[in-house]
């Protein structure tokens, strides 16, 4: 058991090494054969150049970057343009791709927070492309796949806040969706510059709720201030008085008298309590006698 186990592994061994080997060979045989074939092509357009210059000339705008493959290959280095360059029309394949910033709106979702509240949210997200050839060779629709990662990433994170902090934290959700999602994208040559959290559906029935919420609060705080208001005007009145003189309180007492109009049907005098402690026990006396008569 053990020898064949040898010789079982020995022989993978060896066949790994050979089809290692035969893939090696046919890539050099066909990394020599497209050397040969761009060699032969250059020597064409050379000779014939006057004839096939226009069809190896291209333009690319400022905010365009060519991605060429040829014989299936991209071409080493960086992408090609702003301006006028060359290529091969029968070996080259070119893919343009615009680095412009793309925007576009995410469609209002579904989503439940962390308190159980169901409510719909739509954001806008502006990227640009920053490297065309990964853009290219990486991604089979880039806008597609962003769409779809933004739709999930915008679902995943509100879903882990309640509604109190999405309403009060938008800025800071944006920020982070923006994060994870440069995160995700920067492989696929992706620059997600800016989320923003366009618009929060609530349900009708928790929009009231909230309204009455909100109303109630308004109420209470209102009862607050006028309570305050009234505490310190009572203070104020107390320091007041307690500064006025006997005297000074009669004039004062006198001022407010003449500041009444003289069209006035009922004027209110204001008669010291203390007062009325000097008639009231001469009353109970009187009516104490006239009961025993």
């Amino acid at each position: 058991m053990n020898r064949g186990n040898r010789v079982g592994a020995v022989c993978d061994e060896l066949t790994v090494t050979n089809d290692g080997g035969g893939s090696r060979r046919s890539s050099g045989v066909v990394e020599v054969l497209g050397a040969v074939l761009t060699l032969l092509s250059a020597v064409f357009i050379l000779l014939s150049f006057p004839l096939t210059g226009w069809m190896c000339a291209k333009v690319i705008h400022e905010y365009e970057r060519a991605v060429i493959f040829r014989l299936g290959r991209v071409v080493k280095g960086r992408a090609k343009g702003p301006g006028l360059f060359w290529f091969i029309p029968w070996l080259d394949v070119i893919q343009t791709v615009d680095l412009r910033t793309v925007s576009f709106n995410i469609q209002p979702q579904e989503v439940l927070t962390a308190d159980g509240v169901s409510l719909k949210v739509d954001a806008v997200v502006f990227y640009r492309v920053v490297d065309p050839s990964s853009w290219v060779t990486r991604v089979e629709d880039g806008y597609q796949a962003i769409h779809a990662l933004t739709q999930t990433t915008l679902r995943a994170a509100l879903g882990a806040h309640t509604l109190t902090d999405v309403l009060t934290q938008r800025t800071g959700i944006a920020r982070r969706i923006e994060e994870t999602l440069h995160g995700a994208s920067i492989l696929w040559g992706v620059q997600v510059e800016r989320v923003e959290i366009k618009d929060l559906s609530l349900p009708v029935n928790l929009q009231r709720c909230m309204a009455s919420e909100a109303e109630a609060a308004r109420r209470a705080r209102a009862k607050m201030i006028v309570a305050e208001g009234e505490v310190k005007a009572s203070h104020a009145l107390k320091e007041a008085a307690s500064g006025l003189s006997p005297v000074a309180y009669h004039l004062r007492y006198l001022q407010s008298l003449s500041s009444v109009q003289s069209s006035a049907s009922i004027v209110v005098f204001s008669f010291p309590a203390e007062l009325l402690d000097m008639f009231i026990p001469h009353q109970t006396q009187d009516l104490n006698v006239s009961a025993g008569r």
